[in-house]
């Protein structure tokens, strides 16, 4: 096991790993920029370093200097969070050719899943049920593009082989409007990620977003930990995930899981990963892979009781497996409201100084988050400043502890997004389960007409 693990990231996914390897008594480095040199997980870190000022791209993104920091404190492994650096397959090589560990998938894997038509192809091979589109990148024949457009049907989806994050994509909804889109998204996407390749999709037009979440070893082990709902969404962000998905049947889990642990075990996995899937009409179709730990992880972690960030440590030294997909048992439901420093309705970022902060407690309550009364949220970065968790038996109950938690809940100084988060608690469709990816947005407009 490692000795010292250097942690490339910051916020509250800098504290999450940071309090597993405490657990596991492994010792931190805390790499940090200017602006947050008085984050609590710094002055929580066995060492820190000051990697450059508050600009991602002069720290957070500065491959050198993070490489140096892990050099100059002797550090073993580098485990990325999510974000920043997580998915860059340069920086994942960058790492072991340094000597140290990185704790995530080899940089070809992050490089074969980063690559949206690659990634397709390798779920096609490994017989993951895909959303029908084109076979591969687009051609740059206009008739070709239509000719393969009218076979899969309007509307159609341009996205972006490089893209992610919800960027990078259109919605097509006539062959009048296609040429004009892929170029556009070609050009987007050039500029955007430096790959200009474009694919096409099938647009599903009431879907659901449903992941699975893996594990898996160097040695050909995998498994599956069940799914998430992340349905509650704006402009492809989510906002709220729970687990297990609302309405997913044993007989749907069990098909759809054991297909993810068998692609793991044929692309060589290695590390957690999620399988992210659009589901419609009972059908699950691929979009994307993150191989990474995710923003919502804590939801799988509570119905399951595996730590993922610990094994995703431990598979990085080298360990096998600890579980079985027999061990993996899903027990009540938990749900997980992301708290933004923003407007809860306009959406606009309110970085500033926390002038007194409540959290919510209870049973079943958990909350991931770097902040505390004094703190100052910087400008620089995602408006997230934690994760609010509920459990319950029952996903009754989850709700209801999240109802209360978010009226106990109280952050001053700066505008939060927890007025918005009641608001949905409060919203029959949500309390029904089963909302579509689109149901936010719509919420939102009547919200902001006085519909509702």
């Amino acid at each position: 096991m490692f000795e010292k693990i250097l942690i490339a990231n910051r916020g509250e996914i800098a504290l999450r790993i940071q309090r597993a390897c405490r657990e596991m008594g492994i010792k931190t480095v805390v790499v940090h920029s200017e602006a947050d040199r008085e984050a609590k997980y710094v002055k929580l870190a066995d060492e820190s370093v000051c990697i450059g000022p508050a600009p991602s791209i002069k720290s957070y993104l500065h491959v050198p200097a993070i490489i140096s920091a892990a050099e100059v404190t002797d550090s073993q492994a580098i485990h990325p969070g999510y974000g920043f650096l997580s998915e860059n397959a340069d920086f994942a090589d960058r790492v072991e050719q340094s000597g140290f560990v990185f704790i995530g998938p080899r940089g070809d894997t992050i490089r074969q899943m980063g690559d949206k038509v690659a990634a397709k192809d390798a779920m096609i091979a490994a017989g993951v049920p895909c959303v029908p589109g084109s076979d591969g990148a687009l051609p740059d024949d206009p008739a070709q593009i239509v000719k393969i457009a009218k076979k899969i049907g309007f509307p159609v989806i341009i996205k972006a082989a490089g893209g992610g994050g919800g960027r990078g994509m259109r919605v097509v909804h006539t062959e009048a409007a296609l040429i004009n889109s892929v170029n556009m998204t070609r050009t987007e996407a050039a500029a955007a990620f430096g790959n200009p390749t474009v694919y096409m999709e099938k647009f599903l037009e009431h879907p659901r977003h449903i992941e699975i979440q893996v594990l898996a070893d160097e040695y050909g082990n995998a498994i599956y930990l069940g799914e998430r709902d992340c349905s509650m969404q704006r402009r492809h962000q989510k906002i709220i995930e729970e687990a297990p998905a609302p309405g997913i049947t044993d007989a749907q889990r069990k098909k759809i899981g054991e297909a993810c642990a068998a692609a793991c075990r044929r692309i060589g996995y290695r590390g957690a990963g999620t399988f992210e899937f659009l589901f419609e009409n009972g059908e699950f179709y691929f979009i994307e892979m993150n191989t990474r730990v995710q923003v919502e992880h804590p939801v799988t972690e509570m119905i399951t009781g595996i730590d993922i960030v610990q094994e995703q440590i431990r598979i990085a030294a080298g360990e096998k497996l600890r579980y079985t997909q027999d061990d993996v048992v899903l027990r009540g439901h938990a749900m997980e409201c992301r708290i933004n420093a923003e407007d809860p309705f306009t959406f606009v970022p309110s970085p500033g100084k926390i002038e007194s902060y409540h959290p919510a407690g209870g049973p079943g309550i958990r909350i991931d988050s770097h902040i505390y009364q004094g703190y100052t949220v910087p400008p620089h970065y995602d408006s997230m400043v934690g994760k609010l968790i509920s459990y319950g038996d029952t996903r009754d109950q989850a709700m209801a502890r999240m109802r209360v938690a978010l009226s106990e809940m109280a952050i001053t100084g700066i505008k939060t997004n927890i007025p918005l988060h009641q608001e949905l608690f409060m919203d029959g469709a949500f309390q029904k389960g089963g909302t579509t990816i689109h149901y936010l947005e719509e919420r939102l407009s009547q919200l902001k007409k006085g519909d509702v």
